[in-house]
This record gives structure tokens, sequence and C-alpha cells, in this order.
């Protein structure tokens, strides 16, 4: 598995039901096709993604997020800098979460000031930018990859939540 894996997983999970191209994935996500199509046979390798389909295994993807993700991409935190907010400090889920500290993934056109944490791709914050419910799904990840275990809990039960709502939040 590599870091947009789990990107292009969150975004089949959101697509579900429309007619999902590579090329499709690559514009939305600004991941080269063929990074695209590497990821969706890692995917397939893994047991994650049905081929046929291009439907994502959400119980084996959503053990792997909680039991895996914050060991094979923890969180790399950085000095403060300008960015766009993520992890519980995203804004739909300042309330929810325990943590005072801001967080923001690094961009120069970010109007919110935090200490910055790697996002799991580069271009996660063109992508988030275009799509709010795949900017509050990676926001989640990264609470399972820097929170505490309540944090964490709370973070998979979301997630939960919106795979079994075809991606949406309630």
């Amino acid at each position: 598995m590599r870091p947009q894996d789990i990107v292009i997983l969150l975004k089949l999970i959101i697509d579900v039901g429309q007619d999902i191209r590579i090329k499709d994935l690559s514009s939305k996500l600004f991941i080269s096709a063929s990074e695209v199509s590497e990821s969706l046979n890692r995917s397939t390798i893994a047991g994650l993604l049905d081929p046929a389909k291009r439907e994502v295994d959400k119980d084996a993807f959503l053990k792997f997020l909680e039991f895996g993700l914050p060991y094979v991409f923890p969180a790399q935190l950085g000095p403060v800098r300008q960015g766009l907010y993520t992890a519980h400090s995203e804004s739909s889920l300042y309330l929810s979460f325990s943590s005072e500290d801001k967080l923001v993934w690094a961009d120069e056109q970010g109007k919110e000031r935090g200490q910055s944490i790697l996002p799991l791709y580069p271009t996660v914050v063109k992508a988030v930018k275009k799509d709010r419910v795949l900017y509050r799904m990676l926001a989640l990840c990264d609470i399972i990859r820097i929170g505490d275990t309540a944090d964490k809990n709370k973070a998979v039960w979301q997630l939960r939540e919106s795979f079994q709502n075809k991606g949406s939040f309630v």
C-alpha cells in the first residue's frame, strides 16, 4: 500500500454507483493515471477492492484504517504554517474532538494557521478544495493518524457511518 491508495479508495466510496474511469479519478484527485492504475492493482491484491465492479470492501478498508493507518502512514508534524485545517481542526469536526491544537496541511493560499502535518499525498490539498466529503474523510483519517484513543474511535465511527451512507455524512 501507498498513501495515495487511501485517497483513491475514499474517492471510490464517495463516487460509488457512478461509472468511474481511471482518467476521471486522475483529474479529480490530481494523481497521474498511471499512479491511479497501479493503486487500483495494489488495492485489489490487498483485498480492499473488487476489480470487476471497482467497489471497495468497506469493512476491510475500515479495519485497515483503524488498525493499520497510524502505523503504516504515521502523521509527521512540522512547523507552524498557513494552510488548510485538517484532523480535529477541520470546521465540521472541531466541536466533536478533544484537541485544542490547530493542525493544517500547508498551503500558500490557505487562510488558517497551525502546526503543519503532511497530508497522505501531496495533491490532497488541491483535491479537497473541490470535494467537501473527501476533505472531511481525509481529516478523519488524520485524526486516526494522530489522535488519542478516544478521538481515533470517534473518527472510525464517523467514517463507518459515512461508508454506510455511500460517502455522505449525516
